[in-house]
């Protein structure tokens, strides 16, 4: 039973899938600007939007910003009002112990982090929470393939 959060250590194409169709509201940890629209962490999330669903931004940087894509900017996932079904994390991978206090606050159902990032220790403290995690792949590239 002791390995059971393994569980929630998501790899196929069936959890993948699940998430992605639970993921109504998600919220998007380290988003970028419009005036970064070249980068993943722009034009991901506009995809996403684009294809309907109710993505929060939450940027790291640019404290003068508002809102990103007609919608109002949040500064930590656990203040945004309501359940969140998902992060998707657009930080390295380094950079994304210092954000799970607030994931964890937050208790989404799942966290997602794009191409290229991993953290170990990070999945499990969020898989040991009872949080679904999923790690190095393109939530657009899935959301296209499973939604």
């Amino acid at each position: 039973m002791e390995e059971s959060w393994r569980d929630n250590l998501v790899t196929t194409e069936q959890g993948i899938a699940e998430i992605i169709r639970n993921s109504k509201r998600v919220a998007v940890l380290g988003i970028k600007t419009e005036a970064q629209s070249g980068q993943p962490a722009f034009y991901v999330p506009e995809y996403l939007h684009r294809a309907g669903v109710d993505v929060i931004p939450v940027p790291v940087y640019y404290p003068d910003v508002t809102e990103i894509l007609g919608k109002k900017v949040y500064r930590t996932v656990a203040d945004i009002p309501g359940e969140v079904d998902l992060v998707d994390v657009f930080r390295r991978g380094q950079d994304v112990p210092p954000h799970l206090d607030d994931i964890l606050a937050a208790r989404p159902k799942a966290v997602w982090m794009q191409s290229g990032i991993r953290n170990e220790e990070a999945a499990r403290r969020l898989a040991e929470a009872g949080i679904k995690v999923v790690q190095d792949r393109c939530l657009m590239v899935e959301h296209r393939r499973h939604a």
